[in-house]
């Protein structure tokens, strides 16, 4: 690319707007040139704004330090800067979806990591491994908008991401039933350890919307267009627990598979190994060279060895097993805010870019 195309990040100073902007420092195809927040942060510079609540391992990027925080309402003041936003922002769902609407009113593309658009009708939502022909409905959403450039893509809940590729893979064998209990990070809620230090040690056994997420939105994936409209699939059935356990980063989910057809362990084991997708095909600046590892270890995957595997962007299986019940058992891992939530969408983005979704102004 020979120029790097503009980008703003709305929510810029909260857990998932520092990891967008920890993943963007030196990328090959975007440039960081605004930085959006309530309007109690307008005004300071990112890194006053930010304060002691910069929460990446890595250091703040010296190039937003000095940027001057932009309040995320004044949509057409952000949107004269910029030639697509991410968005992070921590608002009520309907504040989220008016907002997300404006930017895209203003021609602005939003590729947005909330959870607000991801039943939209219109709006596709997207693992760039599993489901690339729904940014096609792109085309209907734009006319519903008035617009030429601008509109909304998302991508889906942190949880599935551990299981939801893996069932992908398997597709020709047919999964009927899915039991998933998903052991959740707490970064998921956006916290450390330091803000949150009554789970050092504790499990929380209830995340406020997180199974009815978990249970429907990998059958969104698995839709189709209809009319202009995605339309979920009706199978498998997947019903889920959601815990949150003491670990800062890292979805981890134990699964139990029934399928209409019956692959043997090397069937599973090797549909894993090869599956692959349009981000590899093309070979973008985010892609996994390898989207799902399978580890032979009995004590695999494990968050201190694997949450990482492909720069937090791959998703590791272990423990893959008959089972006396369902088919066959397994676990699954993938870190839930680099591939689960900012990753996820910068791997959207460069799909979108790569089509011609997203383009300079």
């Amino acid at each position: 690319m020979e120029q790097k195309l503009r980008v703003g990040i709305l929510g810029a100073t909260g857990m998932v707007g520092q990891r967008f902007i920890s993943l963007l420092e030196n990328h090959p195809w975007y440039e960081v040139v605004a930085v959006a927040a309530s309007p109690r942060s307008a005004g300071k510079t990112y890194e006053e704004a930010v304060g002691d609540r910069w929460k990446m391992t890595t250091p703040m990027p010296e190039s937003v330090k000095k940027l001057s925080v932009m309040n995320v309402n004044e949509v057409e003041k952000v949107a004269s800067e910029v030639d697509f936003v991410f968005s992070a922002v921590d608002m009520t769902k309907e504040e989220i979806r008016e907002i997300e609407d404006a930017y895209a009113k203003a021609e602005i593309p939003v590729v947005s990591n909330n959870s607000a658009h991801r039943w939209t009708p219109d709006v596709p939502m997207v693992v760039p491994e599993i489901n690339p022909e729904h940014f096609a409905v792109i085309e209907h959403q734009k006319k519903r908008l008035g617009t030429t450039r601008g509109f909304v893509a998302v991508k889906p809940n942190c949880s599935i991401q551990s299981y939801a590729p893996v069932l992908t893979a398997w597709k020709e064998f047919e999964p009927t039933e899915v039991v998933a209990t998903t052991y959740q990070a707490i970064s998921g809620a956006g916290k450390t350890f330091k803000e949150w230090p009554e789970m050092v040690g504790n499990i929380i056994p209830y995340i406020g919307g997180e199974e009815e997420k978990s249970e429907q939105e990998p059958l969104r994936l698995w839709g189709e267009i209809k009319d202009g409209e995605i339309v979920k699939a009706s199978s498998p059935v997947i019903t889920t627990q959601c815990i949150r356990v003491p670990v800062l980063n890292g979805h981890t989910a134990a699964v139990f598979v029934k399928f209409a057809k019956k692959p043997s362990k090397e069937e599973l084991i090797d549909r894993l190994r090869t599956f692959s997708g349009l981000p590899q095909e093309l070979n973008l600046p985010s892609a996994p060279k390898q989207f799902i590892q399978y580890l032979e270890e009995d004590n695999r995957p494990q968050i201190n060895m694997d949450v990482d595997y492909e720069r937090g962007m791959g998703v590791s299986v272990g423990r893959l097993r008959e089972d006396t019940l369902y088919d066959y058992k397994f676990v699954g891992l993938s870190h839930n805010t680099v591939r689960g939530a900012a990753g996820g969408a910068v791997l959207c983005a460069e799909l979108l870019t790569a089509q011609g979704y997203i383009q300079a102004k």
